[in-house]
């Protein structure tokens, strides 16, 4: 009979010690390598999302010459929009979609939102998260938005403003990327336009050393008489 006793004891607080392992093992944290492929998982969602924004935005982009093919640059832009707002929502500090947001709106007509994507990409601290190249070409673009809205329906006050922050947004892109064509012939536009001949065909200049089939700069040098 102790006998017996004894063998269920055991039985009975070997079983409670299982019980409190499994107990232990369900309410323990995930194991670090489990938490590191969680966060990489994560984190590849907003990156799916901006590549496929970026595939749309390449094509609603691009400049076929048929007809059927122009027609379909908005739906485009429409559904990288979409794609650049869902990579925000998961990585709201990321700067790069809300640069493909602004190529988007700007793709769809949209410069004031566009120019609202654009300072919310280069505003700090999510600025950081861009690369020098990446930072010229947003800065360059941004540049870009600023001229051509100077040349809209606004006040004159409002035009200067507006014309003189491009030639700064413009001025910090060849700085953080000397190597951009496109910051350098956003430069000359920029400057032209402000009236600062010299400044305009050395930028335009130094945007066809880097990318000698520049044409907008060459059409730049030519507007300014000067030989390319």
């Amino acid at each position: 009979m102790p006998t017996d006793l004894l063998l269920q004891f055991a039985i009975l607080v070997s079983s409670l010690a299982m019980l409190v392992f499994a107990f232990r093992r369900l309410s323990a944290p995930p194991s670090p390598k489990l938490r590191t492929k969680t966060r990489s998982a994560a984190a590849a969602e907003p990156s799916r999302h901006s590549l496929r924004a970026s595939a749309l935005l390449a094509r609603a982009r691009s400049s076929p010459t048929h007809h059927a093919h122009r027609a379909q640059a908005p739906t485009l832009a429409r559904a990288a929009l979409a794609e650049a707002e869902a990579a925000i929502s998961q990585a709201p500090k990321d700067a790069a979609p809300h640069v493909l947001k602004a190529l988007a709106l700007d793709t769809l007509g949209r410069r004031s939102s566009a120019l609202r994507s654009l300072d919310a990409a280069l505003s700090a601290p999510r600025a950081r998260s861009l690369s020098g190249s990446e930072r010229a070409e947003a800065l360059a673009r941004r540049a870009e938005l600023k001229l051509g809205m100077a040349a809209g329906g606004e006040r004159r006050r409002g035009r200067r403003r507006r014309a003189e922050s491009a030639v700064e947004d413009a001025r910090e892109a060849v700085r953080v990327g000397p190597g951009e064509a496109a910051a350098w012939r956003v430069l000359g536009e920029c400057c032209e336009r402000e009236g600062l001949a010299a400044e305009a065909a050395a930028a335009f200049e130094e945007a066809l050393r880097i990318e000698p089939g520049c044409d907008p700069a060459r059409r730049g040098l030519d507007r300014l008489g000067s030989p390319s």
